[in-house]
């Protein structure tokens, strides 16, 4: 069964109504907890950005008011929720892989409930295909009705088929909805929603909807809430966060919204993303000067550096144009961390485009660069355009484009030699487990010798050694 629905308008009797449903599903959860001396178990799996973490601390912060508790091992959980992402297709396979590798747990459990949402249930040609080759999924979602799991989670319960719920078009913002952190001393903080940019490659405004700002008071009220519970960094999270404030009635900007956080008692720390490069204003550039909790790091995609290229993109701004806003940054903010993402062969890139893209990656000299070979997306205006280069063409130039960022990051890096960074520290490197692991303002994993009890804390760390990727160090002392 398929449902898409048309918006909804939501009051207080319907979010009560919801909030309800959590109740109710929770005092079965304790009641058969009781019986088996069990706990219910959750295991959520997201793919794609921030946003789709964001959702997905949602999703768990319903489902840990209804009575589930985290485990990282599937086999153990009573629902499993995965959060899709479909910028790249890559993701779009991932997602049917492990959707697949779930069957057998479904036939083991058959009462284990196995949900899918996010992004790519927004394509209703994803959702129809689960619904006809994945029958072992229960419950189907998109990105504007996340709010409603706790009433689809217990129709799914009583229902047979596979129970798809989709809303065409975005709905109201939705504030309140619980939210379930990893860890209290850092956070995601949505801010606005949705994209009107429309890049010709992008499937993001489709499936995300138009851009909608949450009120001033709503993000103000939740970070306050943060910082009283002992969160030091907060990152601010937009499609655009440029354009936040401009859907509302208030006269406000992004800006303006960064400089109330910044008044916030308990926040050490504020990031941001995503900047579009055509709407980042020098008012924003000087706030980032000006606001001394706003970390020295700006992550300002540019895409590709030819201006055809960027012309078929829809990207709205020249290379020239980008240039200068980053060397306005560079200016006003010494020593900021810029970083940026690439696609690598867009449909019409000859090699003399590529070229553009080099020289922007050399003058600039970029941090970090999150680099991509183009993938088609159904549904957006680059889908149909001519492609005839070769996978091999695009991925001699994607190496070529590794090769030099390398060497640009291990330059940056290594201004670091021999200097004392402040740094969050944020719990044991992966890597290395015997040693802590942490970002600086400027975004730089540090791996670092530190003492038992600093995690969540802002240590000072001596840099000690160099890689491409993090850098190495050891705590010389605490900050707060």
């Amino acid at each position: 069964m398929s449902e898409r629905k048309a918006p909804e308008i939501l009051d207080n009797d319907e979010l009560l109504r919801q909030k309800k449903i959590i109740l109710r599903i929770r005092e079965n959860n304790e009641l058969e907890q009781l019986k088996t001396g069990r706990q219910k178990r959750m295991h959520v799996i997201t793919f794609g950005c921030q946003q789709n973490n964001s959702d997905s601390e949602k999703i768990m912060g319903m489902l840990a008011g209804m009575g589930y508790t985290y485990t990282e091992k599937r086999e153990q959980a009573d629902i499993i929720i995965i959060n899709t992402c479909c910028v790249r297709e890559n993701a779009e396979l991932k997602l049917y892989g492990n959707i697949g590798a779930l069957k057998h747990l479904k036939a083991d459990n058959p009462s284990l409930i196995i949900g899918v949402c996010g992004c790519m249930m927004q394509q209703e040609h994803a959702a129809e295909t689960i619904r006809r080759k994945y029958r072992h999924v229960d419950l189907v979602f998109g990105t504007h009705n996340i709010y409603k799991l706790p009433e689809l989670l217990e129709r799914s319960m009583n229902e047979k088929y596979t129970l798809i719920d989709i809303l065409n078009t975005e709905g109201t913002i939705i504030e309140d909805i619980p939210v379930l952190r990893e860890e209290k001393f850092k956070a995601w903080v949505t801010i606005m929603y949705g994209c009107n940019n429309f890049c010709s490659y992008c499937i993001v405004p489709y499936v995300r909807g138009r851009e909608r700002s949450r009120k001033p008071e709503d993000i103000i009220r939740e970070i306050e809430g943060l910082a009283k519970n002992g969160c030091k960094e907060v990152t601010l999270l937009g499609q655009n966060v440029n354009s936040y404030g401009k859907d509302l009635s208030a006269e406000i900007d992004f800006a303006d919204l960064i400089r109330l956080v910044n008044e916030i008692k308990g926040i050490e720390r504020i990031r941001f993303m995503t900047s579009h490069p055509k709407d980042i204003s020098d008012k924003l550039i000087y706030t980032m000067r000006d606001c001394k909790k706003v970390c020295e790091q700006l992550h300002l995609p540019f895409q590709a550096g030819s201006n055809e290229i960027l012309r078929r993109m829809n990207r709205k701004y020249t290379k020239e144009e980008y240039l200068s806003k980053v060397i306005k940054a560079k200016w006003e903010i010494p020593g900021i961390a810029l970083s940026t993402d690439v696609i690598v062969g867009f449909p019409g890139e000859t090699d003399e485009d590529f070229e553009e893209t080099l020289d922007v990656l050399r003058q600039v000299e970029f941090d970090q660069v999150f680099m991509f070979i183009y993938s088609k997306r159904k549904g957006t205006i680059a889908a149909e355009m001519e492609d005839i280069r070769t996978y091999e063409d695009k991925h001699r130039n994607f190496e070529k484009l590794v090769k030099l960022q390398n060497e640009i990051s291990r330059k940056a890096n290594e201004t670091y030699l021999g200097k004392t960074v402040e740094v969050l520290a944020e719990g044991f490197s992966k890597s290395d487990p015997s040693k802590y692991t942490g970002r600086t303002r400027t975004g730089k994993v540090v791996n670092f010798i530190g003492n038992n009890g600093i995690v969540g804390k802002l240590v000072n760390v001596r840099i000690n050694e160099i890689h491409s990727w993090f850098i190495n160090g050891e705590m010389v002392n605490e900050v707060k």
